[in-house]
């Protein structure tokens, strides 16, 4: 299969998830009261669900972990061969089947921690997210675009062409920083034999690191 029809698949797979967000929150505004259920209010889970605003992008999630930013916790809903296969630093594991398990549950339902969905795509994840916002979990995130997003992203940046802006140069350094940090090693890295110039670090970081707003309350 070539990417356009990948891409296609793909782009049809979302397209059948957003319209099943769409009916389900659509379908509970239309329930009677006293068959709903507790948690977030069917008129706010519709809105929510058609919003972007739930995604957080591969760029703000690597600048997190490499600044080890401890507000924030990852969480792997992919099933267990792909996550001992691959998965993002620290990152705990809840397969989408196990969600609200008793031993899963005080990861999801706290408001100290931004918890962050992601799974090969964003299909998955967005399952998860759906399923915890209908209970009114708070700070709810998905990677956008998941694993295979990262990968193209972070792990594997694509160099901008010439003609390109400032802009994506810059994104493009700060994108093969982070991957260095993630220990991709490129050429440029690597010492000839025989060479006598200084070793350049195998790991460079220039992502600027943002100040940590005080925390309100909290244990």
């Amino acid at each position: 299969m070539d990417k356009k029809k990948i891409a296609k698949v793909a782009s049809q797979r979302y397209k059948i998830l957003a319209l099943i967000l769409i009916v389900l929150a659509g379908g509970l505004v239309l329930l009677p009261k006293y068959q709903k259920q507790d948690g977030i209010k069917s008129e706010d889970l519709l809105s929510q669900s058609t919003s972007p605003e739930r995604y957080i992008s591969t760029d703000i999630v690597a600048n997190k972990i490499i600044n080890q930013e401890p507000s924030f916790i990852l969480i792997d809903v992919r099933d267990d061969e792909s996550f001992n296969t691959y998965s993002l630093p620290n990152a705990i594991h809840i397969p989408l089947k196990t969600l609200f398990d008793d031993a899963s549950l005080p990861y999801l339902n706290q408001t100290q921690f931004d918890v962050i969905f992601y799974s090969n795509d964003s299909f998955l994840a967005d399952q998860a997210w759906m399923l915890c916002t209908r209970r009114g979990y708070k700070n709810l995130r998905v990677l956008k675009g998941g694993l295979n997003n990262w990968y193209n992203t972070i792990i594997n940046p694509k160099m901008p062409s010439e003609n390109e802006t400032a802009e994506a140069f810059e994104l493009y350094s700060t994108r093969k920083a982070s991957s260095m940090y993630f220990g991709v090693v490129y050429p440029d890295q690597i010492m000839t034999e025989g060479s006598n110039d200084t070793p350049v670090p195998k790991q460079v970081i220039t992502v600027k690191k943002k100040k940590k707003k005080v925390a309100e309350g909290g244990c």
